[in-house]
């Protein structure tokens, strides 16, 4: 067997960081990008639904999704943390980190539809999302910080604002 890919992994809710935003965004294949409102608004338009927020509930239930997809697939999981508008992952496979992220949204959408209040929508995550290859001990230990502790830094942060 080989040795597992360890990667950070994050994916986004439909329709809440759109291409050409302007707290900036990642062109696939291409990078940080600067902001570009009218490509912003051109993608807002085509939207087929609603932007999707995970309320509390939600976010538990995905959290749970995870933990148990990578149980069952004998992946070993660092971390998980799901906010109101995306996901981030640390884990050890045996996949490339692109089909981890994939069966992890699959197994998240399954859960969140059938979960007692469903989370019912037509798109509930992006096309694709981000995966790190994480090399070393230092690079995943920074990896686990950054999405337990700084995502839930940033979260109170957010709160105090409102």
């Amino acid at each position: 067997m080989n040795d597992p890919i360890r990667s950070l992994i994050t994916w986004r809710t439909y329709g809440t960081w759109l291409p050409g935003e302007m707290r900036g965004w990642r062109k696939r294949a291409g990078g940080e990008q600067l902001p570009r409102p009218l490509l912003e608004r051109w993608c807002r338009e085509q939207m087929t639904g609603q932007a999707v927020f995970l309320s509390a509930n939600d976010r538990a239930t995905v959290e749970d999704a995870c933990r148990e997809h990578c149980e069952f697939r004998g992946w070993h999981l660092f971390a998980v943390n799901a906010r109101s508008n995306h996901v981030h992952v640390v884990v050890a496979a045996d996949e490339k980190p692109q089909k981890v992220r994939d069966q992890l949204k699959a197994n998240c959408t399954r859960r969140l539809r059938r979960q007692e209040k469903p989370l019912v929508t037509d798109r509930t995550w992006t096309r694709g999302g981000d995966c790190s290859i994480l090399d070393g001990d230092d690079e995943i230990e920074n990896a686990v910080v950054y999405v337990v502790e700084a995502q839930e830094r940033m979260g109170l942060e957010d709160k105090a604002r409102r």
